[in-house]
């Protein structure tokens, strides 16, 4: 054969035959490649969501060889553990000195669940990252200041990895569920939302879960097909559902509040598991409530609880706690809460249902939303569409309710980008389902010309782009998150401390991470709290404010609010410069911070 016409082969191959596939999978990899080295360039952010931050400092403990321990300290925790800790032990040897509340040993997490951790410590480990802050070299630095935190900029590098495996995975179900047009259109618009970027350098383990419900839908089509066609081997049909109660047990794991997805999965598996749909159902959830067992039981034996500090989320933002003033107490008073739950948590959830009909559910998947809640009334000719349909409408009012319940005081330092986010993992999914609501309404249009309906497809493509667009272009904000966070301030107070030191700080999660030192949440109080906390668990040797109070509101935080609030401490020790006289803490350095106000029990600046 000659040259040219092997050439032609080959071109042939690539256009139209079998490498055609492979080609476009190339092309598509190398443009989210080039995505991701344009949104780094130009649109990159340091961590702003608080939740990111703790799961960081946790992995980094585990990388470090310390287990399950938290830098971040919440007040509400200490209650838990030594509660625990005090009953536990009460018929034991103890003395004064007795660590009930375990913060000399190590504070055990809470806070967080163990999947995404582990994953940070292992890549931690696999590629240890530079810690201290740099202010001089490229990239990290500008204009001789600081930019960008290298182990924050690794942690995004992961999940846009994940990113990736979105695009994947929703192109294969896609592809499952419908055809190669769906398939494409639907990846394409994936990669394009804004949204996903904007989680995939927030820290947060939203696309990892997103990942996981990927792959749980595509178990439960697995499901559907061996059962509606009926073959007889009934063993791959139970390894599916075992495998989908697998994905459910990591997607716990990974984040509480996915573990309520075992009741769409149940459902489903009960209405379209064919003869056997019981006994898959029951496969499931028992392979649910294998794996999660061990770690809630770990939860119990340290804290009595079973989700330990997570599983109050519900009770946060209450009357009872408005705010932050539940996981800053050092002892709650939680019997009104259970005395009236019905009342209590009905109010939460009609008043952040409120907020989420208008905000959230209308724009979960941007544009493609218009079209997913339009497809839903749409008839579909395939099964396994409609059925994986019926699931995607019972998980829609599961995760609304469990996120308008779960909503706490995260979610209004971080609105959009927080873990709390849970109508999100839906995206890949309803943009497939949107998707082929709009290529369903082109059909119909009987457009004469291939062109016109490529081009019309290219328009919905840049409408649905358009918010990313609109993010990489000028001007562009700075990387840094501040205020309140300025990481070079914070490792700089940080090294003041010795390692076996307790600060107070209004950012313990910013504190633990940047500057690697145990940091507890500032306490309800001034007065009482703060003393049962510095005189009975541990001392407090420093206290670090940021603009989080400091910009707080001047007549209802500082005027009106109460003698011991740290309001009105701000006011007093910032504004009129008489720091109370029965307070602890009354050291600062003589350098202003740009970042808030440090002081400590005595002036630590001054010695080598």
């Amino acid at each position: 054969m000659k040259i040219s016409e092997r050439v032609q082969a080959v071109i042939y191959t690539l256009e139209v035959g079998r490498g055609a596939p492979w080609l476009r999978a190339l092309a598509l990899t190398a443009a989210i490649v080039a995505l991701a080295v344009l949104y780094d360039s130009l649109a990159y952010h340091n961590f702003s969501a608080p939740e990111a931050m703790d799961a960081a400092q946790v992995a980094r403990n585990l990388a470090n060889g310390q287990g399950f321990t938290t830098e971040f300290i919440r007040p509400f925790s200490i209650y838990l553990v030594d509660k625990y800790n005090r009953a536990a032990l009460a018929d034991g040897l103890t003395t004064n000195a007795t660590d009930f509340a375990q913060v000399y040993s190590g504070h055990p997490d809470l806070a967080n669940p163990p999947v995404y951790p582990l994953v940070l410590a292992g890549f931690m480990k696999a590629w240890p990252p530079e810690w201290r802050v740099q202010t001089k070299k490229p990239f990290w630095s500008l204009n001789g200041g600081f930019a960008r935190y290298e182990p924050e900029f690794r942690i995004a590098l992961l999940n846009q990895v994940l990113l990736m495996a979105v695009v994947a995975l929703t192109f294969f179900l896609a592809r499952m569920l419908f055809d190669w047009q769906a398939a494409w259109l639907s990846a394409v618009l994936v990669l394009g939302s804004d949204a996903l970027w904007k989680f995939s350098v927030s820290g947060l383990s939203t696309l990892l879960l997103i990942v996981i419900f990927l792959l749980l839908a595509i178990c439960l089509a697995k499901v559907e097909i061996l059962a509606r066609e009926g073959k007889k081997d009934s063993q791959k049909i139970f390894i599916f559902a075992l495998l989908a109660g697998a994905l459910l047990a990591l997607g716990m794991m990974t984040r509480y509040s996915f573990g309520w997805l075992i009741i769409p999965v149940a459902i489903f598996l009960g209405s379209f598991g064919g003869e056997r749909r019981g006994g898959l159902a029951v496969a499931a959830m028992l392979a649910f409530s294998i794996l999660v067992a061990p770690w809630i039981a770990r939860n119990v034996m340290i804290s009595g609880t079973y989700f330990g500090t997570a599983g109050y989320a519900a009770a946060e933002g209450t009357e009872g706690f408005p705010e932050t003033n539940l996981i800053r107490s050092l002892s709650p008073e939680l019997s009104g809460i259970y005395q009236n739950s019905v009342q209590v948590f009905s109010k939460k959830l009609l008043a952040n249902s409120r907020v989420l009909f208008q905000n959230d559910l209308p724009h979960f998947a941007g544009w493609l939303s218009i079209f997913f809640f339009a497809g839903l009334l749409m008839r579909l000719p395939q099964n396994t569409a409609r059925r994986l349909r019926f699931f995607v409408i019972w998980c829609l009012p599961v995760l609304f309710i469990v996120q308008a319940l779960g909503r706490t005081y995260f979610s209004y330092l971080s609105p959009e980008v927080s873990s709390e986010n849970l109508l999100v993992l839906l995206l890949p999914v309803a943009v497939i389902f949107g998707a082929v609501c709009f290529l369903t309404l082109l059909a119909q249009l009987d457009l004469p010309v291939l062109q016109v309906r490529l081009t019309v497809i290219t328009i919905l493509v840049v409408i649905a782009w358009q918010p990313l667009a609109s993010t990489l272009l000028p001007p562009h904000p700075s990387p840094v998150s501040y205020p309140p966070y300025y990481p070079p301030d914070i490792q700089k107070i940080s090294g003041w401390m010795h390692e076996d030191e307790l600060i107070m700080s209004d950012v313990p999660w910013a504190v633990a991470w940047y500057g690697d030192r145990q940091c507890v949440w500032n306490t309800i109080n001034t007065q009482y709290t703060f003393f049962q906390l510095n005189d009975y668990i541990k001392p407090v040797h420093a206290l670090y404010l940021t603009l989080n109070t400091l910009d707080g509101r001047v007549l209802t935080d500082c005027i009106q609010g109460s003698r011991d609030s740290w309001g009105n401490f701000v006011l007093k020790s910032v504004a009129a410069n008489q720091i109370p006289t029965d307070f602890p803490l009354r050291n600062f350095p003589a350098e202003t911070l740009l970042s808030g106000l440090f002081l400590a029990d005595r002036p630590r600046w001054e010695t080598p």
